[in-house]
């Protein structure tokens, strides 16, 4: 039988306006806005749906409001009846996810958002970093050359996002360093993304020990369906396995192809991306051409959806 899956997008998915038509339409929508306001000193609704983008951008503004919105999104989808069998999210989009199925409640998960986020960019100013997407590279090639140079500091993989786009993350001067002797090892491209920080490396290390103690007390439920995890690219439904894998999460590579191609396996046959962008439809479309995609990110595409 095919299923359905829920795919939820992380950082990098912000833009200016992402989540108004929602809000003028959907009281729904208006509500989660205003329970979420009272939990941050900047104005979450007014950034998401103004700007500026440069304070959008900011990790600790960009993650929970891509998450608020995604979970919007969802909630609307469960009022129309409209669930996932199985879901998986991108680094953040893993909380949202979690959400999704039942592990955490909304006002739990954000509150594990905000810290995330504030402890990320924290980090990220302590040790200035950066990422680069590096195309035409096996996994194996990349991590030869990073293992070969001799230029001091961290470099390590961070994202295996489609089996021709793999993101490398650390110190700044490491990672630029490395993106030439990528290109001379037969990379068709190597692009330096313009992030806030070195995530998903060694680089997150002080992040990590406020969030671990975070999730070491939080209430996590055994979710209502599979939850593909970025640190293994498996399913799990067991909580203390959920915990361990949002720990490690900071500093280890997010799987995603192994996710989308083991949500294959497993029956997937419909994905959904559900939060703003297009980032994981894209990324999906490269991984399993034959797979169906579609994005709800506005309230168009709900009534579209369940028309």
């Amino acid at each position: 039988m095919a299923k359905k899956a829920f795919v939820f997008p992380g950082q990098a998915s912000q833009f200016v306006g992402m989540g108004k038509d929602l809000y003028s339409q959907s009281p729904l929508a208006r509500e989660i806005y205003e329970r979420a306001a009272g939990y941050f000193d900047f104005d979450l609704k007014t950034l998401s749906f103004e700007g500026p983008l440069k304070d959008l951008t900011q990790t600790r503004v960009a993650q929970p409001a891509i998450f608020v919105l995604s979970i919007i999104l969802f909630e609307e989808l469960k009022n129309r009846g409209y669930l996932p069998d199985l879901v998986a999210g991108h680094s953040l989009g893993e909380y949202s996810a979690l959400v999704a199925a039942g592990a955490f409640s909304f006002l739990d998960g954000l509150q594990l958002v905000k810290l995330r986020a504030e402890e990320m960019q924290k980090a990220a100013e302590l040790t200035p970093g950066t990422m680069a997407a590096v195309i035409g590279l096996e996994r194996a090639q990349i991590q030869q050359v990073i293992d070969e140079s001799t230029v001091e500091g961290v470099c390590q993989i961070a994202n295996l996002n489609a089996p021709s786009q793999i993101v490398i993350s650390g110190d700044v001067f490491k990672v630029q360093s490395l993106m030439g002797e990528l290109k001379k090892a037969g990379a068709k491209l190597v692009i330096e993304l313009t992030v806030g920080g070195a995530f998903h490396s060694a680089l997150m290390n002080p992040a990590q020990a406020r969030l671990q103690q975070a999730l070491e007390q939080a209430a996590i439920k055994p979710p209502s369906c599979p939850v593909y995890c970025n640190v293994s690219g498996k399913p799990t439904t067991d909580p203390e396995e959920i915990r361990q894998n949002l720990i490690s999460q900071l500093t280890a590579p997010v799987l995603w192809v192994e996710t989308i191609t083991n949500m294959l396996s497993d029956g997937a046959e419909n994905f959904v991306e559900v939060g703003p962008g297009k980032v994981l439809q894209n990324l999906i479309k490269r991984i399993a051409p034959e797979a169906k995609i579609q994005g709800i990110g506005t309230y168009q595409d709900l009534e579209q959806l369940c028309s």
